[in-house]
């Protein structure tokens, strides 16, 4: 089998402690399956990324762990979605301290219009924090976290729309982290970027990883091996219902996958 892809050097398979679970998972737009009987746990402190050719549900699949899906209408979740061992789809969990805890970056930087302090202190404003030496500490440590400080301590005050590509996804991140996430989500997070500010934001997902959980869609098979320790195949069935088809260490679903599936998909043969 030949892949083409550069697996860069792991820590060893991964072996911590789950964090997320998906159990017999199941999703629904109305009348119509879009995730079918899906089972996995995501560990803590580590990269999972998920793959799988458009339409599968990968984004669907990683919005759940935010319950970002309850924003579109007639959307129906059996099954169990877990953090921490918990089901966040009960019904006397709080949604907003849920997505406090699970922080979200989507495909294309949308920072807000206002400054880069501005948009860094939003989200502690918003959960109470309105201490000006408390905000400027919480800013300064998050923009630190997201490797965006020194480029802009000293534009502090001007539009973060005056920002490039890729230290707008930066603060994105900056912003997400201001709030003392536990899990960060990423929705192709590199899609629009040039390949010098995707290499920085890998990088900085990397260091992120030391202190949090991280799951990452992507359609690029060399982000996905470059940067996770574990990955997800999704693809769809005949009735367009996503299904998982492989999960394990991507180091060895990219160089030795169980499913024949799996290895024309990372081998180029479709999607």
């Amino acid at each position: 089998m030949n892949i083409n892809l550069e697996l860069t050097d792991k820590k060893a398979p991964v072996s911590g402690e789950v964090r997320m679970s998906t159990k017999n998972l199941s999703l629904y737009y109305g009348d119509f399956q879009a995730l079918r009987d899906i089972t996995l746990n995501i560990p803590e402190n580590a990269i999972t990324a998920v793959i799988g050719p458009s339409g599968c549900g990968k984004s669907t699949f990683l919005r759940l762990f935010n319950r970002m899906n309850d924003l579109i209408t007639g959307v129906k979740v059996d099954g169990r979605v877990e953090l921490d061992g918990i089901n966040i789809y009960d019904r006397d969990i709080d949604v907003v301290e849920l997505r406090k805890k699970v922080g979200m970056v989507f495909q294309k930087p949308n920072p807000f219009p206002m400054s880069v302090f501005e948009n860094v202190a939003f989200g502690p404003r918003r959960h109470g924090r309105k201490n000006r030496m408390e905000l400027e500490d919480v800013v300064e440590k998050s923009l630190k976290q997201a490797a965006l400080w020194d480029e802009v301590k000293d534009k502090l005050g001007q539009s973060a729309l005056a920002l490039s590509g890729g230290q707008q996804q930066r603060l994105c991140i900056a912003r997400v982290l201001a709030v003392e996430p536990e899990v960060i989500l990423m929705d192709e997070p590199c899609s629009a970027l040039d390949p010098i500010a995707t290499l920085r934001i890998e990088d900085l997902m990397k260091s992120l990883a030391e202190n949090y959980t991280i799951v990452i869609v992507t359609h690029n098979m060399q982000q996905a091996a470059r940067v996770s320790d574990m990955s997800a195949f999704f693809m769809m069935e005949e009735d367009r219902a996503g299904i998982l088809v492989e999960y394990g260490p991507t180091a060895e679903l990219f160089t030795n996958p169980k499913d024949k599936r799996t290895e024309d998909y990372i081998t180029g043969r479709f999607g």
